[in-house]
């Protein structure tokens, strides 16, 4: 299951691939390379080898740069929810203070219509407290 780059892109997953194994071999042994012999820790360390080659070739989360720009896209796409969460909030607080207006200015037309009746009442009833029509 060889690690093999398709196009530019990918390149930089088997240098990350190398990378890893080296920065584990030498984690791993130290100093302990310099008077082994030849493939004395082969035994050992082809199974880190492997786990490493399938993780490598297998798991899209081993790319960094993938994973940095997925994780960018999400958090672009929880910004654009925010405001678009912000924009309706905003609609809703406009829509809810033209309601109040609206009931503010029905209340007082109410008052308007029933001091305008009162009035057309007192004036044909000839008085403030309607005496004739109170008979």
């Amino acid at each position: 299951m060889p690690i093999i780059a398709n196009n530019m892109t990918e390149g930089r997953i088997p240098f990350a691939f190398l990378e890893d194994i080296h920065q584990r071999f030498v984690k791993t042994y130290g100093r302990a390379i310099h008077p082994a012999p030849a493939y004395a820790m082969n035994d050992e360390f082809s199974r880190v080898l492997s786990q490493q080659m399938d993780h490598y070739s297998n798991d899209p989360n081993a790319d960094r740069l993938n994973r940095s720009k997925d994780e960018m896209r999400v958090t672009a796409s929880l910004e654009l929810l925010v405001d678009k969460t912000a924009t309706l909030q905003e609609i809703q607080s406009a829509s809810e203070s033209r309601l109040a207006v609206s009931k503010i200015l029905f209340d007082g037309e109410m008052v308007a219509m029933v001091l305008i009746i009162y009035r057309v009442l007192a004036f044909f009833c000839r008085g403030l407290l309607l005496p004739s029509c109170l008979k």
